[in-house]
Protein backbone atom coordinates (compact mmCIF):
# COMPACT_ATOMS: atom_id res chain seq x y z
CA UNK A 1 0.00 0.00 0.00
CA UNK A 2 1.43 3.39 -0.92
CA UNK A 3 1.79 6.26 1.50
CA UNK A 4 -0.95 8.18 -0.26
CA UNK A 5 -3.53 5.53 0.60
CA UNK A 6 -2.28 5.15 4.15
CA UNK A 7 -2.56 8.90 4.66
CA UNK A 8 -6.04 8.92 3.13
CA UNK A 9 -7.17 6.00 5.32
CA UNK A 10 -5.87 7.69 8.47
CA UNK A 11 -7.42 11.04 7.53
CA UNK A 12 -10.81 9.56 6.64
CA UNK A 13 -10.97 7.49 9.81
CA UNK A 14 -10.21 10.44 12.10
CA UNK A 15 -12.68 12.62 10.16
CA UNK A 16 -15.49 10.08 10.59
CA UNK A 17 -14.68 9.68 14.30
CA UNK A 18 -14.80 13.47 14.66
CA UNK A 19 -18.16 13.73 12.90
CA UNK A 20 -19.54 10.96 15.11
CA UNK A 21 -18.36 12.86 18.18
CA UNK A 22 -20.10 15.99 16.89
CA UNK A 23 -23.38 14.09 16.48
CA UNK A 24 -23.33 13.49 20.24
CA UNK A 25 -23.12 17.19 21.13
CA UNK A 26 -26.82 18.01 20.71
CA UNK A 27 -27.94 15.04 22.82
CA UNK A 28 -25.56 15.74 25.69
CA UNK A 29 -25.30 19.53 25.86
CA UNK A 30 -28.77 19.89 27.41
CA UNK A 31 -28.25 17.20 30.03
CA UNK A 32 -24.64 17.95 30.91
CA UNK A 33 -22.99 20.94 29.24
CA UNK A 34 -19.48 19.75 30.16
CA UNK A 35 -19.94 16.47 28.32
CA UNK A 36 -21.40 18.33 25.35
CA UNK A 37 -18.40 20.67 25.29
CA UNK A 38 -16.08 17.65 25.54
CA UNK A 39 -17.71 16.04 22.48
CA UNK A 40 -17.60 19.37 20.63
CA UNK A 41 -13.90 19.96 21.32
CA UNK A 42 -12.99 16.32 20.66
CA UNK A 43 -14.94 16.26 17.38
CA UNK A 44 -13.43 19.53 16.16
CA UNK A 45 -9.92 18.34 17.11
CA UNK A 46 -10.38 15.08 15.20
CA UNK A 47 -11.71 16.87 12.14
CA UNK A 48 -8.80 19.33 12.31
CA UNK A 49 -6.42 16.33 12.50
CA UNK A 50 -7.30 15.53 8.90
CA UNK A 51 -5.02 18.40 7.84
CA UNK A 52 -1.71 17.32 9.43
CA UNK A 53 -2.51 13.73 8.48
CA UNK A 54 -3.32 14.22 4.80
CA UNK A 55 -0.58 16.85 4.37
CA UNK A 56 1.94 14.51 6.06
CA UNK A 57 3.31 17.16 8.40
CA UNK A 58 5.63 14.61 10.00
CA UNK A 59 6.00 11.89 12.59
CA UNK A 60 5.48 14.15 15.59
CA UNK A 61 1.95 14.94 14.36
CA UNK A 62 1.21 11.24 14.11
CA UNK A 63 2.57 10.65 17.63
CA UNK A 64 0.37 13.44 19.00
CA UNK A 65 -2.66 12.14 17.06
CA UNK A 66 -2.13 8.61 18.35
CA UNK A 67 -1.74 9.85 21.94
CA UNK A 68 -4.87 12.01 21.75
CA UNK A 69 -6.89 9.24 20.18
CA UNK A 70 -5.69 6.76 22.81
CA UNK A 71 -6.86 9.17 25.52
CA UNK A 72 -10.33 9.27 23.90
CA UNK A 73 -10.47 5.47 23.68
CA UNK A 74 -9.37 5.07 27.31
CA UNK A 75 -11.92 7.63 28.49
CA UNK A 76 -14.67 5.85 26.55
CA UNK A 77 -13.69 2.51 28.07
CA UNK A 78 -13.46 3.96 31.58
CA UNK A 79 -16.89 5.56 31.37
CA UNK A 80 -18.41 2.20 30.45
CA UNK A 81 -17.26 0.59 33.72
CA UNK A 82 -19.62 0.60 36.71
CA UNK A 83 -18.59 2.96 39.52
CA UNK A 84 -15.99 4.63 37.30
CA UNK A 85 -14.12 7.70 38.59
CA UNK A 86 -15.38 10.01 35.82
CA UNK A 87 -19.17 9.68 35.99
CA UNK A 88 -19.70 7.37 38.95
CA UNK A 89 -21.79 4.96 36.88
CA UNK A 90 -21.36 2.97 33.70
CA UNK A 91 -22.63 4.61 30.53
CA UNK A 92 -24.47 2.49 27.95
CA UNK A 93 -22.65 1.01 24.98
CA UNK A 94 -24.38 2.02 21.75
CA UNK A 95 -23.81 1.80 18.01
CA UNK A 96 -22.38 5.31 17.63
CA UNK A 97 -19.91 4.65 20.44
CA UNK A 98 -18.77 1.37 18.92
CA UNK A 99 -18.46 2.91 15.45
CA UNK A 100 -16.46 5.83 16.84
CA UNK A 101 -14.08 3.50 18.64
CA UNK A 102 -13.61 1.39 15.50
CA UNK A 103 -12.69 4.45 13.41
CA UNK A 104 -10.34 5.66 16.14
CA UNK A 105 -8.62 2.26 16.20
CA UNK A 106 -8.30 2.39 12.40
CA UNK A 107 -6.67 5.82 12.73
CA UNK A 108 -4.18 4.51 15.28
CA UNK A 109 -3.39 1.38 13.24
CA UNK A 110 -2.78 3.29 10.00
CA UNK A 111 -0.75 5.93 11.83
CA UNK A 112 1.46 3.26 13.38
CA UNK A 113 2.06 1.75 9.94
CA UNK A 114 2.94 5.20 8.60
CA UNK A 115 5.38 5.83 11.45
CA UNK A 116 7.02 2.42 11.03
CA UNK A 117 7.51 3.12 7.35
CA UNK A 118 9.01 6.53 8.11
CA UNK A 119 11.75 4.68 9.96
CA UNK A 120 12.34 2.07 7.24
CA UNK A 121 12.28 4.03 4.03
CA UNK A 122 12.65 7.50 2.64
CA UNK A 123 9.60 7.22 0.38
CA UNK A 124 7.62 8.95 3.11
CA UNK A 125 9.37 12.27 2.74
CA UNK A 126 7.23 15.24 1.79
CA UNK A 127 8.96 15.46 -1.58
CA UNK A 128 8.03 11.90 -2.47
CA UNK A 129 4.34 12.68 -1.98
CA UNK A 130 4.61 15.62 -4.34
CA UNK A 131 6.58 13.48 -6.80
CA UNK A 132 3.98 10.71 -6.71
CA UNK A 133 1.32 13.16 -7.91
CA UNK A 134 3.22 13.78 -11.14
Amino acid sequence: MSIKWLLVAAAVSTFIAGVLHLTLVSNSIGRNPWIGIFFLVGGIAQIFWVLPTIKNWGRIWFYIGIAGTLVLIIMWAMTRMPDNPITGRGAPINNIGIATEIFQIIYIATSVVIILNYNRTSIFSKNSIKDSKR
